[in-house]
């Protein structure tokens, strides 16, 4: 047996999410058959994280094991032969028997975006959030500071009892916010998220450039653990999960 590490990246305007589910298509399930022609296997595959519906990736990694003596090389073009338009598979290697695409993460980078004018751009339908109001990007800035470090992200999380249990502590190493003309990104690293973590903070963040909230009461909402304190979740289409760290 080897044990395969995928990297790739994919569209998610079309997909429920990353997971398989009954009723919808997932990006799982469209890789899951590509990766079937390829090896004639029912591979258990082990994916980095779980993206909603609409969420996007631009480094999403998986690993699964195989008896299929393809060389590694040669995967990437074998699997995108089979896929859509999409979704691209980037690499391949071979990994040691207990990697696991999840659990052997040591990080996660994501990025959240936002068209900041009067007017909708039709090309970036479906890959960014239209916020037509006037961002106060310093005081997103300031508030966004409050949120470095390790805390308990309870005021940031949906909780979902299949998805969310013990110890709501993760560790933010940078939250940074670019403007770039009229394109405003949110880039968190951090150890590990919270269901909707990202969302909620992005749109806490929107909230501060409202004046909603002030920068100065993050503190207390951070140590309050109470989700109705912050901000709304934000849409999902502005969502990218950037990088992943082994």
């Amino acid at each position: 047996m080897r044990n395969i590490l995928i990297t790739m990246a994919y569209d998610g305007k079309n997909y429920h999410g990353w997971q398989i589910q009954k009723n919808a298509l997932s990006v799982q399930e469209v890789f899951q058959d590509a990766l079937f022609r390829v090896t004639g296997e029912k591979n258990d595959i082990k994916g980095c994280s779980r993206t909603d519906t609409g969420v996007h990736a631009n480094m999403y990694c998986v690993s699964f094991k195989t008896r299929h003596r393809i060389p590694v090389e040669r995967i990437p073009a074998a699997l995108n032969n089979y896929l859509p338009n999409s979704i691209a598979v980037m690499s391949a290697k071979e990994v040691r028997e207990d990697f696991h695409a999840r659990y052997s993460c040591k990080g996660k980078e994501y990025v959240y975006k936002i068209w900041n004018n009067h007017v909708r751009n039709p090309f970036l339908d479906g890959y960014v959030l239209h916020y037509w109001c006037k961002l106060d990007i310093q005081a997103m800035k300031s508030a966004a500071d409050y949120l470095v470090g390790k805390h308990d992200f309870t005021s940031f999380c949906t909780v979902d009892n299949n998805r969310e249990k013990g110890d709501f502590h993760r560790n933010v190493g940078s939250l940074t916010i670019k403007k770039e003309d009229d394109l405003v990104s949110i880039t968190i690293c951090a150890d590990g998220f919270l269901y909707n973590m990202v969302r909620i903070i992005a749109g806490t963040l929107l909230y501060v450039s409202e004046g909603k909230i002030s920068p100065v009461d993050m503190p207390k909402i951070i140590e309050a653990g109470d989700r109705s304190l912050a901000g709304p979740t934000a849409p999902p289409m502005g969502l990218y999960l950037n990088r992943v760290f082994y």
